[in-house]
């Protein structure tokens, strides 16, 4: 029982959920897993009766509920056919409007299909409409690129150049003007480097065009800095060891800060450098354009340089121009290089500026043996010095024009000393050779001014007029080595280094203009037979060897403390001093000639008949000789150098004297022919004493002892040696005899000295 029950239950609950089940998949789903159960189970059957139960309870169900409600059915039937009725009329009325409404859809279709078509027609115009107005805004901007171009907005033009090509041609590349376009890209970007490498080559244009005129403004304000760095020096001289360009002299130069480039007079723009540089850079074709502007560059300096020069023109004008150029042309390449490192490398700008320099110093030298004036020389020095210190301040280097102001200084030098010997050369020439008179005290102030000489009495003690020692040719000699000095040294100021060159230059042209010009020319004036001019010459050489002196000490001041040149002696010092040798000598020579001209005029007759009365004339005219050399003509003489040559004078003539008897002619002397050279040899004794100077007196010793001997009674004294050396020790012991052998005596004296051998046979014993 209780399975059949359990049995039934789960039948009931199987037939509910295919009943409630929604729709006939459900049914099925429901079923055909309760087929599959009772099939394992051999309960087919039971399911079959359960159905078959079910569907007659439920039959059982409608039949009960039909003759509950029969008349309500039959009326609802009657309904439901009045209903169908009205369907069917209804029917038909909706088969009309039906086709009614499919007549108008038809004509609503066609209608749909015509405003389809047209709204296809206006979505292709609005697309062509979009396409027409992408492309005019692509030419448009096309058209912007070459405008800008024309207005030459470079950088504007390759900015919307590359907005077109990266922007707005994206949104058109399906169309042909796309690839137009971007065909003519290239070509744009050429245009437009071309036109901005037209603008930059219009700007270097102008910049070579003032490249002049900002190298004239440049050594204008280093003139002036030279000149405000004179005047602080001038104030507080210590700043006189630091140069121009120095760490101290652009200190204090601080507050006349002048900008070179951007000034009153001068701006220059570097904008469309800029322009092309960014430009070049944007195209990336920044190693192309650096190698074009260095080529512009080179040629430009090729350009800047003349095919050669002049130094003579007028204020030196083409020199002035080529390193105005030069100048101009290098600050600009400096600027650059500092405003566009990437551009412009230091070796660049120092490579072309060595080019520069080479080719510059190359066509002045060449230009360098025109000049024949060492005032022009020293102008183109001293513009090139402030050339080389305005390059200077711009970190240029310039050891090519320091090497040629040597060169410079060569051709100075020799220069100066061409005009200064020929000065020399007139001055010693045109002298008169007498001692220069003064006339007032400016001119003896001037004289003592120039020349080395310290009189021997003091300012206020001289008389005027008066007579220097010297002649004219001393002073102005020493006006000249003077100037010859300054002129070197103006070579010398703080802008060349080579001071040691200087003072070896100087000490060599010196030597070789005193001795040469000066010294040699007064020797070779010795050979004058006027003892005035001779006298003057040595007087001459005295003071020029004082000079020389002065000069040494000179030349030694005035080196650089750096300097490595040896000695300051001059070579002329020597040469003047053994000069004045000479020209004692030659002094000699013209007073021993007087001399013995004079007594070639003696009239001796050895054998007279009487006595003289007075001395010979010849012995007056010599004392009188002697007394106006000694008073007039060796006035100016140094007092040791008259008392020589005194001594040298008398000595001469003493035996030019003694050498009259003792001529081979003179056979005989009798008394008076003793008595005259006695006399006259004591007139000369006289005259010597008159002049107050006892040496001299020895140079007639022999002279008068000769004489005493030819006058002695007894000669025999002289052969005795004891007797001789007290009597007659100056006379020579060959001369003697020879003089006692022509002396004749009286005849009593004769008689007397019978009694005695005679002197020949005696002196030959004695011998």
């Amino acid at each position: 029982m209780p399975s059949m029950v359990s049995s039934r239950n789960e039948s009931s609950y199987i037939l509910n959920q295919i009943i409630i089940s929604p729709s006939d998949a459900d049914y099925l789903d429901q079923l055909i897993p309760s087929i599959k159960e009772y099939s394992i189970g051999n309960r087919t059957s039971q399911l079959l009766q359960s159905l078959s139960r079910f569907a007659g309870d439920k039959e059982a169900e409608i039949e009960t509920i039909c003759n509950t409600h029969h008349q309500e059915f039959v009326s609802s039937v009657n309904q439901l056919l009045r209903i169908r009725e009205g369907t069917v009329s209804l029917t038909g009325e909706i088969l009309d409007l039906n086709q009614s409404i499919q007549s108008s859809t038809e004509k609503l279709a066609e209608q749909k299909k015509v405003l389809v078509e047209s709204r296809s027609h206006r979505q292709n115009i609005d697309e062509t409409l979009r396409a027409i107005q992408d492309c005019l805004e692509v030419l448009r901007l096309a058209n912007q690129v070459h405008d800008l171009l024309a207005k030459k907005n470079h950088y504007a033009a390759l900015r919307a150049l590359e907005e077109l090509q990266n922007v707005h041609l994206k949104g058109v590349t399906q169309y042909k003007i796309a690839e137009m376009i971007q065909r003519s890209v290239p070509t744009t970007q050429k245009a437009i480097a071309e036109a901005v490498m037209s603008d930059l080559n219009t700007w270097l244009y102008r910049i070579r065009e003032m490249s002049q005129y900002l190298g004239e403004i440049a050594l204008y304000h280093t003139d002036l800095r030279k000149t405000r760095q004179k005047e602080r020096v001038e104030r507080l001289p210590y700043l006189g060891h630091f140069k121009l360009n120095s760490a101290i002299e652009l200190v204090s130069d601080e507050h006349e800060e002048y900008d070179l480039l951007q000034n009153e007079e001068l701006q220059v723009d570097f904008t469309p450098l800029f322009e092309c540089l960014h430009i070049h850079q944007s195209l990336g074709q920044m190693d192309k354009f650096r190698i074009e502007y260095a080529n512009t560059r080179r040629r430009q300096k090729e350009l800047l340089v003349p095919a050669s020069i002049t130094l003579i023109d007028e204020d030196g004008a083409s020199l002035h121009n080529l390193l105005e150029e030069m100048a101009g042309f290098a600050i600009v390449e400096r600027s650059t290089m500092k405003r566009i490192p990437d551009l412009r490398s230091p070796i660049d700008v120092d490579e072309l500026w060595d080019s520069l320099c080479q080719t510059a110093v190359h066509l002045i030298s060449q230009s360098l043996h025109e000049v024949d004036n060492a005032e022009s020389i020293l102008k183109i020095k001293n513009l090139i010095a402030l050339f080389m210190q305005t390059m200077n301040a711009w970190d240029f280097q310039v050891p090519v024009f320091d090497n040629f102001l040597l060169v410079l200084f060569g051709r100075y030098a020799e220069l100066l000393k061409k005009r200064f010997s020929d000065d020399f050369q007139e001055i010693v020439s045109t002298d008169d050779y007498m001692p220069m008179p003064i006339q007032t005290l400016e001119e003896y102030d001037k004289v003592l001014n120039v020349s080395w000489y310290t009189p021997e009495k003091s300012r206020e003690e001289q008389a005027f007029p008066c007579v220097l020692p010297f002649s004219q040719m001393y002073p102005l000699c020493c006006i000249d080595i003077r100037n010859f000095l300054n002129q070197f040294y103006f070579f010398a100021n703080d802008d060349f280094s080579h001071s040691d060159v200087i003072d070896e230059t100087l000490k060599d042209a010196l030597d070789e203009l005193l001795s040469d010009k000066v010294c040699d020319t007064l020797v070779e004036r010795l050979s004058s037979q006027y003892l005035g001019q001779i006298v003057q010459i040595l007087i001459n050489l005295e003071h020029f060897e004082h000079a020389c002196y002065e000069l040494e000490i000179l030349l030694a001041a005035a080196r650089s403390q750096g300097s490595t040149s040896g000695s300051t002696a001059l070579n002329a010092t020597e040469k003047f001093r053994s000069n004045k040798k000479a020209a004692e000598k030659r002094i000699f020579e013209v007073v021993n000639s007087k001399i013995d001209d004079l007594v070639e005029t003696a009239e001796y007759d050895w054998t007279a008949s009487s006595p003289p009365i007075e001395p010979s004339n010849y012995m007056q005219t010599l004392t009188r000789f002697l007394s106006n050399i000694m008073n007039s003509t060796l006035l100016g003489l140094p007092t040791e150098i008259k008392e020589l040559i005194y001594f040298d004078a008398l000595s001469h003539a003493a035996d030019t004297i003694l050498a009259l008897p003792l001529a081979p002619d003179v056979k005989r002397i009798n008394t008076n022919g003793i008595m005259a050279l006695a006399k006259d040899v004591e007139y000369l004794h006289h005259f010597v004493d008159s002049l107050g100077v006892p040496i001299l007196r020895e140079n007639l010793d022999e002279l008068q002892q000769t004489v005493q001997l030819m006058q002695a009674d007894n000669t025999d004294e002289f052969y005795d040696i004891s007797t001789r050396n007290k009597k007659y020790g100056r006379v020579d012991a060959i001369n003697g005899p020879i003089l006692l052998e022509k002396v004749t005596r009286a005849p009593e004296n004769v008689i007397k000295n019978d009694k005695f051998p005679t002197l020949s046979s005696r002196f030959g014993k004695r011998s």
